[in-house]
């Protein structure tokens, strides 16, 4: 501010983007606040109390959680989390083998694939799932957990990412002198090419964790058996059962809020491998 009082011009220019900023955070907390508030609720503080104010239920609605169906959100959840750790893993390892593949090698139909790869990135997941239940009907593997595993083991956008990040963190003179020193090629990506890409391989399994972790469509169109529903159906048949039963809201909503944990801890648990790599690049600098 100027000693006349005015805001300086590139004081007002920013202004504006911090006030975005901070409607855009409210607009993404406030749903979130609003689960922790009303999952401390009773099924009758719930709908006759003002919304952000606490409730005196915490306790009560996660025991009727835990012992919902004998047990079955926590058959939910080690669901979820087959599918988001096995699936993921999974998937991270192919989308860095073909990333680094497209990334490193000249090889006929390079670009041709790529292309694909990222016309693969262009089609909403929506899009894809009754073709995807077909093919699995024909398998018959519909119902089955590897009917929800198998889909989202090629993922577009993690071998674009995987493509990417070894093109900016692998060099090349280091491999060609790996090759002059009588190394063969899957020598130089498992002593080389890998640990260079880990970091950009946790970003890949973080995105596609969270992406499976709350995936609805795919699992809900596949699976008819509640005991393999992962937390994103199961939550929703329980507040589909709500109208019937209120109780059943006070469940579902606590159940929402203790399925964020599980994000929240691996986030948490991930970002050293992001420090370490900025460590590592400050030093080689």
């Amino acid at each position: 501010m100027s000693a006349t009082g005015h805001v300086l011009p590139h004081r007002r220019a920013q202004i504006l983007p911090t006030l975005v900023l901070l409607i855009g955070s409210l607009y993404c907390l406030v749903p979130v606040a609003w689960v922790l508030v009303a999952s401390t609720k009773s099924s009758g503080e719930l709908f006759s109390t003002f919304t952000f104010a606490p409730g005196t239920g915490l306790l009560d609605n996660l025991r009727d959680l835990f012992t919902y169906g004998n047990g079955l959100y926590l058959r939910w959840t080690a669901n979820s989390v087959l599918y988001a750790v096995a699936g993921s893993a999974v998937s991270t390892l192919i989308s860095t083998l073909a990333g680094y593949a497209m990334a490193k090698y000249e090889f006929r139909g390079r670009n041709i694939l790529f292309y694909a790869v990222l016309a693969g990135v262009l089609v909403p997941g929506m899009t894809l799932a009754i073709p995807q239940y077909l093919i699995m009907s024909e398998m018959d593997l519909v119902g089955g957990y590897w009917s929800v595993l198998l889909p989202g083991l090629i993922s577009p956008f993690g071998i674009y990412l995987a493509r990417v990040y070894a093109m900016a963190s692998v060099p090349d003179a280091t491999m060609e002198a790996a090759r002059i020193d009588g190394a063969g090629e899957y020598r130089i990506f498992g002593s080389i090419g890998l640990p260079m890409m880990i970091p950009g391989m946790v970003t890949i399994f973080l995105l596609q964790f969270v992406g499976t972790w709350n995936n609805f469509l795919l699992p809900y169109i596949m699976l008819s058996d509640e005991t393999k529903f992962p937390i994103t159906v199961g939550l929703y048949t329980l507040l589909s059962k709500g109208s019937g039963q209120p109780v059943l809201y006070g469940i579902a909503i606590v159940g929402a809020a203790v399925s964020v944990i599980p994000l929240i801890a691996l986030l948490l648990f991930l970002q050293r491998f992001w420090r370490l790599d900025l460590l590592s690049g400050g030093l080689k600098g």
